[in-house]
């Protein structure tokens, strides 16, 4: 079932919004988190997303995708709660890159993930934000643009310049 055919089903059914919850709450708690970095506000950022989803949920556009409304509402709390807090932009989460056993490759790809996290933590949000919502979502471009309201070419040169950006700091750690 698509989002969309989720949605007229939960404007049908209010119960069927679960679906919603289930579909989006692992994805909306980690977007969240690589914003705020803190992990004790993140479920509670996240239930108030599905609490405005549920609210405005008439008001979403069935001809957009349901990916990018959401993830834009996630962006606006996440956004307006660092402005509260008036805190750095950081990503905290542990990047794994394997799990093979060999104990000199794993040492050696634990310090390469302290290395990138150091490179990560110096992005600046503009840079972060399309880096987390390309990768590690998987969202397109079309999706980000509408996400964070701005043109797909935009999207596309931040991607281009986040990644230059990352290669250069990286470069500087000696990775």
């Amino acid at each position: 079932m698509t989002d969309e055919q989720i949605i007229e089903k939960i404007k049908k059914d209010k119960d069927a919004f679960g679906e919603i919850i289930d579909r989006y709450q692992k994805k909306l708690e980690r977007y969240i988190f690589y914003l705020i970095s803190d992990k004790n506000e993140v479920l509670d950022l996240v239930q108030e997303v599905f609490i405005k989803v549920y609210i405005n949920l008439n008001g979403f556009n069935p001809k957009k995708k349901f990916s990018s409304w959401i993830f834009r509402i996630a962006h606006n709390l996440a956004v307006n709660y660092l402005k509260k807090k008036k805190k750095d932009f950081r990503l905290n989460e542990k990047i794994k890159i394997s799990d093979e056993k060999d104990i000199e490759d794993d040492l050696e790809k634990k310090e390469l993930e302290k290395t990138l996290q150091k490179c990560l933590d110096s992005l600046p949000i503009n840079y972060k934000e399309i880096l987390v919502l390309y990768y590690f979502e998987n969202l397109s471009y079309e999706e980000i643009s509408d996400s964070l309201k701005i043109p797909p070419g935009t999207v596309a040169v931040r991607l281009s310049r986040a990644k230059k950006y990352l290669k250069t700091l990286c470069q500087n750690q000696k990775i």
